[in-house]
């Protein structure tokens, strides 16, 4: 039996990048997904991972940003399911500006996305995860903002620092109900997002941008969505059944260097 089987997913920004690694991930091992994303191409998306793994998939299109969407997608998965085991709240965006010069729609824009759309993915399923006895969630964050910080990702890092804080408080509220709550702190991965602030630091050479991510990296490289999705299946199956308020870094050791100058290699 694959660690998923049985267990009905509900995974936000689940059409590319990090969100489709984590969707490929849960349909590899069994689950059923409630795929939900501001794109209308989350379909097609599901369409390739239903062929692939014959997995059972409902979209959804909505934006994370709007409670009564995120509402309204959780119900029909319920409807379609009858249950929501795992919510992995993966939506989130970044924009580079100097903070002198970051407007507050900006920063509006990110509280908006990274913050209150985990809030709000946070309040569609656990209602139904407590009527039906327990449930887990699995929070994207990132070693930026509690970790490290790089100029310019203000608001970024502000927003991300934040949901350490949101599962650590959800995880102790619900732990005697039967809801864990992780998060994952993310390096960098080779996403469309990624991609995007590479354009934005180096208009001119965005791969080379993105080439020096990876040689800040002890394993010189940046991670596949795949391997996010990994650890996601992981926290979100019965095999991390003792795991609740953890941060688990996932950086293929960036965090790890003191300097890029000093040492015997």
């Amino acid at each position: 039996m694959a660690k998923l089987d049985g267990k009905v997913a509900l995974i936000t920004g689940a059409a590319a990048g990090l969100g489709e690694g984590i969707a490929m991930a849960y349909a590899k091992y069994g689950a059923k997904l409630i795929m939900v994303d501001l794109s209308p191409s989350v379909e097609d998306t599901a369409a390739k991972l239903r062929e692939e793994y014959g997995a059972q998939i409902i979209t959804a299109v909505a934006n994370v940003a709007d409670r009564a969407q995120l509402d309204e997608a959780a119900a029909r998965g319920i409807e379609a399911f009858g249950r929501i085991d795992v919510a992995c709240c993966n939506a989130g965006v970044c924009r580079l500006a100097p903070f002198e010069e970051m407007d507050d729609a900006t920063r509006d824009f990110h509280i908006d996305v990274n913050i209150k759309g985990v809030w709000n993915t946070c309040k569609a399923v656990i209602p139904y995860m407590l009527e039906q006895g327990g449930g887990n969630i699995v929070i994207a964050s990132s070693v930026t903002g509690d970790i490290v910080a790089d100029a310019g990702e203000a608001a970024y890092a502000m927003t991300k620092a934040a949901l350490v804080g949101l599962t650590k408080c959800l995880a102790v509220e619900y732990a005697d109900r039967n809801i864990r709550v992780n998060c994952s702190q993310l390096g960098y991965a080779r996403t469309p997002m990624v991609e995007k602030m590479a354009l934005e630091s180096n208009p001119d050479d965005p791969e080379s941008a993105i080439a020096d991510i990876a040689v800040g990296v002890p394993m010189k490289r940046l991670a596949n969505p795949i391997e996010v999705g990994e650890l996601f299946a992981f926290l979100g199956s019965d095999e991390s059944s003792y795991l609740t308020g953890s941060q688990i870094v996932i950086d293929g050791g960036s965090t790890l260097p003191e300097t890029m100058s000093i040492g015997t290699n």
